[in-house]
């Protein structure tokens, strides 16, 4: 072996061990769990109202972070620690508007609206809080004045917060290459996504595996024992991002649970006063075992792929509720319902027909909408379009969810700008056949149809409409009501609600419209909404029937076959009452735009793990 050709193997070795060196040395610095910053935003603060002089004023005194009226500089983070919590630049005084009890508050810049009505010595209303970059449209929360003296009154505002956060994980192939995945528990972005991961020094490039042409960088940096992962310019996000990396223990919100699963550990939920008595499992005929197995699988899903995304399960049996649990950080708080969420508004129909309004199920729809003096698409079977027909969903609009071509689709309705009035915007779509029948096309406009019904025969804004007869009864304290970007209440889905006040809704219709021994709909109206009214046929999945606003399926558990019906929404919020058995089971969970994954808890995990818990009890 010549020399020169000796030289050139040993730098040839000595080129492969540094690689290899180097290799090893950025494995610990990058392959793990790790936190990303996130954001906050809307947290909310007390609202006085005065009304003491001849002008009434409010104002606001915030916690940093929600948007009111800015002093006439900056704040800097540093002098908001120095900042006197009662000083001017924390309160901004505002002029109140009144119309004999009616009251409204509106801040400048279009950052927050209070409106509200005068009854005895409290004001009741509801703040109406801005589009965000995180959440997209307004939202209505109830907020409730008490009197603190004569002619001043306080109250708390809690609007929803617009919370964003990210978690990444970052492992290595048995080829030596990385990769990564990225979680986001409250929108599920980036769903199943995976990017390749190259180190170069101190920056990671991460590429999409499925689009090369998608990448963003970030650096890698410490301080002390810390690593974080910064400049981080996630797609579609209008800011950059840091990483934190984190240990197993500090991972909820990647994780199911930190504690409390291996081996489960039961406990009965909390009493609150929600109107919810609570039992433990065993006193309502429910055998433990089954449903820890159930809770053992969402809690050691595999964390890449994560079939089982559940924020929560909630069971009530005889009127009790049994079971509380939650994962990926999630306590209890307002939790999406997305179409779930529908189903309010056929039970609003039924409320407002009860109460005198000039509805009915037979009532035309196009009749219920004065204020338009014409409409697009004029056809003659419009006006054969009934309440009825929205309800279950046969109203033959050119109105489908699941065909992303359809122009009565949600997301077209929604994103187009040309007609920002939906209720306009629907009733203006072409026909596509006669309406009535029996086979359901899935359309979100339609049911929104009903929010604007429920209004017109009122004369009620629906999320105030919706406070007096539902909120208020079945005792809901709080709730975001999604609205329109006319301000009027979206009743297509999106409504904000505690999984424990979801259940409500289950509840309720299970004891035949009453809840705690208050009548709120009448029985005839349950009775009819849960009842096969339209089919799917098998476009969603499964065989399954339609009620109003109510999706009815069956289960074939051991010799038995058991009737369930179900408010169900993306991502899986699930409201699904089976009547055989004295029971209502809850979810929420994450898994927004995979409704594979999704539809199976109901379809797959309840007859497999939550029915089977009462059965092996041997108890009715």
């Amino acid at each position: 072996m010549t020399l020169r050709r000796a030289l050139l193997i040993v730098l040839l070795l000595a080129v492969s061990a540094a690689q290899s060196f180097a290799q090893t040395q950025t494995t610990p610095d990058v392959v793990g769990v790790w936190r990303g910053g996130g954001m906050t935003l809307g947290v909310g603060g007390e609202l006085e109202i005065d009304g003491r002089q001849s002008k009434w004023h409010a104002s606001i005194e915030h916690v940093w972070g929600f948007r009111i009226p800015r002093p006439p500089k900056e704040i800097t983070a540093r002098e908001k620690k120095s900042a006197p919590s009662k000083s001017e630049e924390q309160k901004g005084k505002l002029l109140v508007r009144r119309d004999k009890n009616q009251i409204s508050v509106v801040l400048p810049s279009n950052a927050g609206e209070f409106h509200g009505w005068l009854r005895g010595q409290k004001i009741i209303g509801h703040w109406i809080q801005p589009p965000s970059e995180v959440n997209k449209n307004s939202y209505a929360t109830p907020v409730e004045l008490t009197q603190a003296s004569h002619n001043l009154w306080h109250g708390q505002l809690n609007p929803l917060p617009a919370t964003l956060s990210f978690w990444m994980s970052i492992q290595r192939a048995q080829d030596g290459s990385l990769t990564a995945v990225i979680r986001n528990p409250e929108f599920n972005l980036f769903r199943r996504n995976t990017y390749q991961v190259e180190v170069h020094g101190d920056t990671l490039v991460f590429t999409d595996a499925k689009n090369p042409n998608e990448k963003f960088e970030g650096k890698l940096k410490t301080s002390g024992e810390k690593k974080f992962l910064t400049d981080i310019q996630l797609p579609g996000m209008s800011r950059s991002t840091a990483f934190l990396s984190v240990k197993h223990d500090e991972a909820l919100g990647f994780i199911p649970q930190l504690e409390g699963c291996d081996p489960f550990l039961y406990a009965k939920p909390k009493d609150e006063d929600d109107g919810w008595t609570t039992a433990p499992l065993t006193d309502a005929g429910l055998d433990e075992k089954p449903i820890a197995e159930l809770i053992g699988k969402i809690c050691h899903t595999d964390p890449i792929k994560n079939p089982f995304p559940i924020h929560s399960l909630l069971i009530a049996r005889h009127g009790r509720l049994v079971l509380e649990e939650y994962f990926y950080g999630f306590k209890g708080e307002p939790h999406t319902m997305r179409s779930a969420s529908k189903t309010f508004a056929p039970l609003l129909v039924g409320i407002a027909r009860e109460k005198g309004a000039k509805i009915d199920i037979n009532t035309p729809v196009y009749s219920q909408f004065p204020e338009y003096k014409e409409f697009a698409n004029s056809d003659p079977r419009k006006s054969k379009i009934s309440v009825r027909d929205l309800m279950t969903m046969t109203s033959g609009l050119a109105c489908d969810d699941n065909d992303e071509n359809s122009p009565g689709n949600e997301d077209v309705m929604q994103e187009q700008t040309a007609q920002p009035d939906w209720y306009k915007y629907t009733l203006d779509l072409p026909m596509t056949r006669d309406p009535g029948g029996n086979e359901a096309v899935y359309c979100s406009a339609g049911i929104n149809l009903l929010g604007g019904i429920v209004r017109n025969a009122t004369h009620t804004w629906l999320p105030e409409f919706f406070y007096e007869n539902v909120a208020k009864p079945l005792q809901i304290k709080t709730y975001h009501w999604n609205l329109m970007s006319n301000g009027e209440g979206y009743a297509g889905g999106g409504l904000y609600l505690r999984p424990r006040d979801q259940l409500k809704l289950g509840q309720l219709y299970l004891n035949g419209g009453v809840w705690n021994g208050k009548r709120v709909v009448s029985k005839e109206w349950v009775e009819e909404s849960t009842s096969r009214q339209s089919t799917f046929g098998k476009t969603l999945g499964a065989d399954h029937d339609y009620g109003y606003g109510w999706h009815l399926l069956h289960f074939e558990v051991g010799d038995r076959s058991y009737r369930a019906f179900v408010a169900g929404g993306n991502g899986g919020q699930i409201a699904m009452v089976i009547p055989d058995l004295d029971m209502v089971v809850g979810f929420t969970g994450g898994a927004y735009g995979e409704f594979a994954k999704w539809y199976k808890w109901q379809t797959e995990v309840v007859p497999q793990f939550i029915i089977p818990a009462v059965r092996s009890t041997g108890k009715p």
